[in-house]
C-alpha cells in the first residue's frame, strides 16, 4: 500500500478534519467509507470498536482520531504546511479553536441536521446509507438509516440540544456566524494567510453538518458569505482567495485583531461553563474509582452526565474524558510559553473572558494509546 487510506464518511463531523488536512498539504490518498469490507475485516479488529475518522498508514499503521492522524502526520514529515504556527502564542490560540470546533460546537451541529427534517431528511438518509451500507435493498436501507439516526438523536439530547433549548442555539449560532464572517472579511483563514489547527477545528462542524446539510447550508450561503467562502477554501488544495488582492492590508495582523477578539469572547460565553462543568464532574468522580479500574482499561466515552447552565438553560450534558485530552493540548501548548509570550497570552485571553480556560485541572492527565483514550 502507497497511499494514506482515510476510513470516514462524506457527512461526518471528525472526517472533514482529516479529510480538510489531507487536501490542504496535497497529499495522495484515499478515502474509505465504513461500508466497505475492508473496514469490517482489517480496521475494525485493529481498534475494538466502531469509531470513524481512521486512518491506515503507507506502511500499515492504523490511528484513530482526527488530532492524533494529524500529529503522525506533521511527526512523520509527511506535512507540506504545518497546521500548528511558528509562534507559539498563535499556537495556543489554535489549540483553543481546534476544541471549540471539535468539543464546543455540536450543539449547533447537532441541532441543524437533525431538527429540520421537512429539509434534512431525504438528504441525510441517501448521505448516511451510502456511507453505510450502499449495497442495501430498500428495506435494509430503512432499518440502517433508522438505527444511525437513532444513535444520533439520542447523542444530540446528551449535548443539550431540546425543544426549550432550540431557539437559544440558533441564536447563539448566528451571533458565530455574524462574528466569523466578519472575520473572514478580512484574513482568509483564522490567524491570516495560511490554515492552522484552529481551522482543521472549525471545518469539522462547519463544513461536515453546517455547510452540508440542506437547511443550514443556506443559512450559511444567505447569511454569512465570507463562512461559506472559507469552507470553500478549507475543501480544496489550493488557497483559492483571489478576493483578497482587491482589498487593503487590514490595520491588524489576524492574532491581534478584533475581530478574532470577538471570537475568542464567544468561545468564553458559549463553551467555558460547559468544560469547566465537565472539569469539575471528573476531579469529583475521580476519587470513587480504585485505581485498578482507572488504570487497567481504557476510559469509557462517557463517564455519566453533569448539569450546566447554558445561556439560561439547565442543560444535564454527557461527560466526556476525551474532552479534557482535547482541553491538555490547549494547556501543555501553553504551558511551553516563555514569560514574554505568556503576557501577550494573557493580554488576549483575559479581557474575553477566557482566562480560566488555562487553569482547569481535573486532577488525572488523559493518555492516548493504542487508539484508545486512558487515564494517566
Amino acid at each position: 500500500m502507497s497511499l494514506w487510506v482515510l476510513y470516514g464518511m462524506p457527512g461526518s463531523l471528525y472526517t472533514a478534519k482529516v479529510r480538510s488536512y489531507l487536501r490542504k498539504q496535497g497529499l495522495a490518498y484515499e478515502e474509505r467509507i465504513p461500508g466497505d469490507p475492508r473496514f469490517a475485516a482489517d480496521i475494525l479488529p485493529a481498534i475494538g470498536r466502531w469509531i470513524i475518522p481512521v486512518m491506515q498508514t503507507p506502511d500499515g499503521q492504523i490511528i484513530q482520531d482526527g488530532a492524533e492522524i494529524i500529529d503522525h502526520l506533521e511527526q512523520c514529515g509527511a506535512a507540506t504546511r504545518s497546521a500548528f504556527p511558528s509562534d507559539p502564542v498563535a499556537r495556543v490560540v489554535s489549540h483553543i479553536f481546534e476544541l471549540f470546533g471539535g468539543e464546543g460546537m455540536l450543539r449547533p451541529a447537532m441541532h441543524y441536521r437533525w431538527d429540520f427534517d421537512a429539509d434534512n431528511l431525504a438528504f441525510l438518509q441517501r448521505d448516511f446509507v451510502a456511507g453505510l451500507n450502499p449495497s442495501a435493498d430498500a428495506a435494509t436501507r430503512e432499518q440502517v438509516f433508522a438505527f444511525a439516526s437513532g444513535r444520533m438523536r439520542g447523542a444530540s439530547k446528551s449535548f443539550g440540544v431540546n425543544p426549550q433549548s432550540f431557539a437559544t442555539i440558533e441564536a447563539a449560532y448566528l451571533d458565530l456566524l455574524a462574528r466569523l464572517d466578519a472575520h473572514f472579511e478580512l484574513y482568509p483563514y483564522l490567524l491570516g494567510d495560511a490554515p492552522t489547527i484552529g481551522d482543521y477545528g472549525l471545518i469539522a462542524p462547519l463544513h461536515a453538518h453546517l455547510s452540508r446539510d440542506p437547511h443550514p447550508s443556506h443559512l450559511m450561503k444567505t447569511r454569512a458569505l465570507n463562512v461559506w467562502r472559507w469552507v470553500e477554501r478549507m475543501t480544496t488544495h489550493d488557497d483559492f482567495a483571489g478576493e483578497y488582492m482587491a482589498r487593503p492590508e487590514p490595520a491588524t495582523t489576524a492574532l491581534e485583531s478584533p475581530s478574532l477578539a470577538s471570537l475568542l469572547s464567544f468561545v468564553a460565553e458559549d463553551f467555558l461553563a460547559e468544560i469547566t462543568a465537565q472539569v469539575d464532574h471528573v476531579r469529583a468522580w475521580l476519587p470513587s474509582q480504585s485505581e485498578a479500574a482507572l488504570s487497567g482499561q481504557p476510559i469509557e466515552r462517557g463517564i455519566g452526565r453533569t448539569a450546566l447552565n447554558w445561556r439560561g438553560h439547565d442543560l444535564e450534558i454527557g461527560v466526556v474524558p476525551y474532552r479534557l485530552w482535547m482541553l491538555q493540548r490547549v494547556g501543555d501548548a501553553a504551558a511551553a510559553l516563555s514569560p514574554v509570550d505568556a503576557k501577550r497570552l494573557a493580554a488576549l485571553l483575559e479581557p474575553a473572558g477566557l482566562a480560566s480556560l488555562l487553569t482547569l485541572d481535573a486532577g488525572r492527565r488523559v493518555a492516548r494509546r493504542q487508539n484508545r483514550e486512558w487515564w494517566a
